[in-house]
């Protein structure tokens, strides 16, 4: 135990309790002997280690940190580790920017390669003006940086209090990470479920690379209809498109089935203008009546709708924009005559801006353009870390399947779904909404470098091209492996790139394929079944509502393919920090708040507390310049010291608790317990709190108040009876209060006890020795007191002021209430002559103060 302070503070606790819980190991987990039954495990979010963790960080990991507590205090061994997430484009960004540096894979790797600055932060920096690297050098500074941001992560975490185990911490870029994520692959690839494919595929061409469908967001977008002459058997046929540029990779024009305007012309063909290319006349369900003219032009590719015509009219593909965003130089070889090969001519090289200024140009001086463009703002899909707008373009791609394609698959994730607690439940239909809204499998390659490499070679054929169905896969044990510049079976480095030899994948996997398998990582799954199998399924996976569609939906995905079942029992989705102007925080909006100031200025309980208020799934609004759930936070971790040293102060023995103040007390805090275990084990951590808040103000406003005269000069049962009561409440209210204000509970539970109270068993309505529910006693008799105050305060007299005589009018059902704690009324009042009768409501009368 250590000495109890002549006076408590906040200050330096974080630090002080920081240390030892580190040094006694509080929350170690131990594995060795333990069943699943004794083991709660938690798949931790494990945020991005790039740049620096906001304020809704720790709103959440808060929400994640009581529950471990609460269920650590139940007996449980908790597992409760800490992941970064380090593979992916943020990190490369961020890395260019910092370091000044950009990847060029053809050179070779320089071991004595010194970047050319330090310290890009928050810069966007050309690329003209970035030194080119290799890839290995460039994946070493990706590494480097990664690990001085976990360095800072870990050490605010510490400051917040969460009880994580430190051992298990686990890198999504590790060598662990990348055996497992491309065991799992192969796993996919050996079962049918991994594939590659020539498709169409979202596309960003500022980092070229692929982008699947659940990094998308839409952005309204300036954009604008014209409206161009195509010739059909009645002649014009007007159609309406945003992207005139698209007109060369037309290859159909469509309209609805059941639109009588063009019915007769189902099964013809159309002319395009400027480049007369027969394309035919088809009908889809997808083609909207009541939008523009009703025929819509289907290119390859404007959008993820001419995807869907393309795939199930089985039209040509005709595409004509590159990787990098231009239009390739080479015409599709349906512009066959020399007027459109001229035409095509004047598009080549060009950008979408500028092609499209360019064939307005042309389709005006065919005259086969109606009038001026009419402008409009319409949704466009971006890529939700990038700067332009997305095209769609024809790779050869690595994928998953999803159920997007498959019915059968989607019902199954559907039923999964179900068999999870969703916190709060209304979150599992956003889950379901996703799932049957999929319309394509999950694309996971990526054209980067800072990731996991996808496990293959492809044998070359003799004129040295890759024969994509001669995948080559490596041996378990040979697991991890980077394709570029390992080597397969049966072949020597000589061979890389040569005829008939070999060539790796150089893609990598995108950050979900890796992140999807956080309780195969954290659970150690590609070392055998010891340790996963007591911790899998986990019990709760805790994260953010935006995530649902990515992280959320990979994991189970992979879970059902590799187990056949949920990944967890419970999904706890925490809401969004609102701004003073209710808009969410971000960093794309520059209204984000980082933690670490408000930390030190008011407290880690303080803030733990701010967010512990607000329930799973909803948002919680911070005013930054003035926090007062912050504020009252600290408020109450403040009174905690005080209250209890006030108690623990008091001298005496503890004795029975015979008095009716005393044990309605104690009834009424057992109900307290009841409530909060119950909110606990249904994941509503905030009720919780709010029904423990309540009830410590009430006991240290209106009890502490009642009792203290009693406790101090009453005679010995009376005093015994107080003493045994206060302490016994203390005791469970710091339990109580332990999740949420770690650092305060801790420091007084050190003043009286061994230990640390975070080891320490949740209380129990037995340890109050309640057996019967509160009568409302507590409460009666703190109205009285406050009449009694108020009287003093009316009469501008110091509430030690005498009373020579008062009157308590009460109801007849809390009269008994009211003769139990008369004394001690009498006691805190100073009243000499107090009579108590009868009244329709309670009412504090006819005080006589005392002349002095």
């Amino acid at each position: 135990m250590s000495a109890m302070p002549e006076k408590p503070a906040l200050e330096g606790l974080e630090e002080k309790w920081g240390a030892r819980w580190e040094q006694d190991g509080t929350y170690r987990f131990d594995a060795e002997g333990r069943t699943r039954d004794e083991i709660y495990s938690i798949d931790t979010p494990p945020p991005t280690a790039s740049g620096s963790l906001h304020i809704g960080h720790v709103f959440s990991y808060t929400h994640t940190d009581v529950v471990a507590r609460f269920q650590r205090m139940r007996g449980k061994h908790v597992f409760y580790p800490m992941g970064w997430d380090d593979n992916g484009l943020p990190t490369e960004r961020r890395v260019q920017n910092y370091y000044g540096v950009r990847v060029d894979p053809t050179l070779p790797y320089d071991p004595e390669f010194t970047p050319p600055q330090e310290g890009g932060e928050g810069k966007s920096a050309k690329a003209a003006d970035q030194v080119p690297v290799s890839r290995r050098n460039f994946i070493e500074l990706c590494e480097r940086l990664t690990e001085e941001d976990e360095e800072k992560f870990e050490h605010l975490w510490r400051s917040l209090g969460l009880s994580v185990d430190w051992s298990q911490t686990y890198r999504t870029i590790s060598d662990d990470a990348r055996r497992t994520s491309q065991l799992a692959f192969l796993r996919n690839l050996e079962r049918g479920e991994a594939y590659q494919a020539d498709a169409p595929t979202l596309w960003d061409v500022t980092f070229r690379t692929a982008v699947a469908q659940a990094e998308l967001e839409d952005r309204e977008q300036p954009g604008a209809y014209s409206t161009l002459l195509f010739t059909s058997q009645d002649g014009d046929l007007r159609i309406d498109t945003t992207r005139p540029e698209l007109l060369p990779s037309c290859v159909a024009v469509v309209a609805h089935p059941d639109d009588e305007r063009y019915r007769h012309l189902f099964g013809t063909t159309v002319t395009t203008p400027v480049f007369g290319v027969e394309v035919p006349f088809v009908a889809h369900e997808l083609a909207q009546i009541d939008k523009g003219t009703g025929v819509a032009m289907i290119c390859t590719f404007g959008d993820v709708t001419d995807v869907t015509w393309w795939r199930e009219l089985d039209l040509p593909n005709r595409s004509v924009i590159g990787f990098d965003g231009r239009f390739q130089a080479e015409a599709p070889e349906a512009l066959a005559s020399e007027a459109a090969q001229a035409a095509y001519a004047e598009l080549a090289g060009k950008t979408v801006f500028s092609a499209k200024k360019a064939m307005l140009e042309l389709l005006q001086d065919a005259g086969r353009v109606i009038g001026e463009p009419r402008t409009i703002t319409h949704p466009v899909k971006f890529f939700e870390k990038g700067d332009k707008p997305l095209e769609i373009v024809s790779t050869r791609q690595w994928y998953i399947r999803n159920g997007g394609r498959d019915g059968d698959l989607r019902e199954r994730l559907v039923e999964l779904g179900r068999q999870i607690e969703w916190h709060p439940e209304h979150m599992r239909t956003r889950y379901e909404n996703w799932v049957n809204g999929l319309n394509g499998d999950w694309l996971i390659s990526r054209q980067r470098f800072f990731g996991v490499p996808i496990p293959v070679w492809y044998a070359l054929d003799e004129e040295g091209q890759p024969d994509h169905a001669k995948v080559l896969l490596p041996r378990i044990d040979q697991l991890p492996l980077d394709p570029s510049t390992d080597v397969p079976d049966g072949y020597d480095e000589s061979q890389r790139g040569a005829p008939g030899g070999f060539a790796g994948e150089v893609d990598v996997m995108d950050t979900w394929a890796t992140s999807s398998l956080t309780p195969q990582l954290a659970g150690r799954w590609a070392d055998g079944q010891d340790l996963w199998s007591l911790l899998s399924p986990f019990d709760l996976r805790p994260q953010g509502q935006d995530i649902i569609r990515t992280w959320l939906f990979s994991t189970l995905l992979r879970s059902a393919f590799e187990d056949g079942r949920a990944p967890w029992a419970h999904a706890g989705i925490s809401g969004w920090i609102l701004d003073p102007d209710r808009k969410k925080m971000s960093k794309s909006k520059g209204n984000v708040v980082t933690p670490q100031g408000m930390l030190d200025e008011h407290g880690s309980d303080g803030v733990r507390y701010w967010a512990a208020s607000s329930r799973l799934g909803a948002d919680a609004t911070l005013d930054p310049q003035n926090p007062k759930m912050v504020k009252i936070g600290r408020r109450l971790a403040m009174k905690v010291l005080n209250a209890a040293r006030f108690v623990l102060s008091m001298e005496g023995e503890p004795g029975a608790v015979t008095q009716p103040l005393d044990a309605e007390m104690l009834a009424e805090l057992a109900d307290v317990v009841r409530v909060a275990t119950r909110s606990f084990e249904g994941y509503d951590h905030a009720k919780a709190l709010e029904a423990t808040e309540a009830f410590f103000w009430t006991f240290c406003d209106d009890y502490l108040e009642l009792v203290k005269e009693r406790a101090y000069s009453g005679d010995a049962e009376g005093r015994g009876s107080a003493i045994a009561a206060l302490r016994t409440a203390i005791d469970v209210q710091l339990r109580l209060l332990a999740p949420f204000l770690p650092f305060a509970t801790e420091e007084v539970w050190s003043w009286s006890h061994e230990g640390s109270i975070h080891a320490a068993a949740w209380p129990t309505p037995d340890d109050l020795g309640a057996e019967h529910g509160s009568t409302g006693m507590l409460g009666t008799v703190g109205q009285a007191l406050i009449g009694i105050r108020r009287a003093k305060t009316d009469a501008k007299a110091s509430q030690k002021t005498p009373v020579a005589s008062a009157v308590i009018g009460v109801p007849a059902a809390h009269r008994e209430h009211i003769e139990g704690a008369a004394a001690d009324l009498r006691a805190v009042g100073r009243i000499r002559d107090l009579r108590i009768e009868e009244a329709e409501e309670l009412v504090v009368r006819d005080i006589v103060l005392e002349e002095a």
